[in-house]
């Protein structure tokens, strides 16, 4: 499954609005900055993240959006799931799909799609905004130089 461009800037602002969890309003511009992300797009998709309970805006100069959950309280499979409706690979694994397949009957490939769908579930499911918070945390640790002798 190709994550939609959308899909991976929404997931990077939220990121970002982990990162300042506890730290007040984060502004559009900055997170934009920090994230690589055109700040148009981000205009764009603040409001979906607030209709879906992700994040709130408070307004001024002070102002900026800010997550209303814990980052360990919101996993990357739910906002993925709330923009685009679900993590099948291939449309045919749901049992309600209005294309009908000829060979859904005996098809030898739903099985494997459906164990994809459910491994790709398992690990964005099990990834929490605080999950990714702390791994950039140990990657820049690894990185950083030791001056021990």
């Amino acid at each position: 499954m190709l994550v939609p461009q959308k899909t991976r800037y929404a997931l990077r602002a939220l990121f970002e609005l982990a990162k300042r969890y506890g730290q007040g309003p984060a502004k559009i511009a900055e997170i934009a900055r920090v994230q690589a992300i055109p700040g148009r797009f981000l205009e764009v998709i603040f409001p979906e993240l607030k209709r879906g309970g992700f994040v709130d805006s408070k307004r001024g100069r002070e102002g900026g959006y800010f997550l209303i959950r814990e980052p360990i309280r919101i996993s990357v499979g739910e906002v993925m799931r709330f923009l685009h409706g679900s993590l099948r690979p291939v449309e045919c694994t749901d049992s309600n799909s209005k294309k009908a397949c000829p060979l859904r009957e005996s098809c030898v490939f739903l099985a494997m799609w459906r164990r994809a769908e459910q491994a790709a579930a398992e690990v964005y499911d099990g990834t929490t905004f605080q999950d990714l918070v702390n791994e950039e945390t140990e990657v820049h640790a690894r990185r950083a130089p030791s001056y021990n002798i």
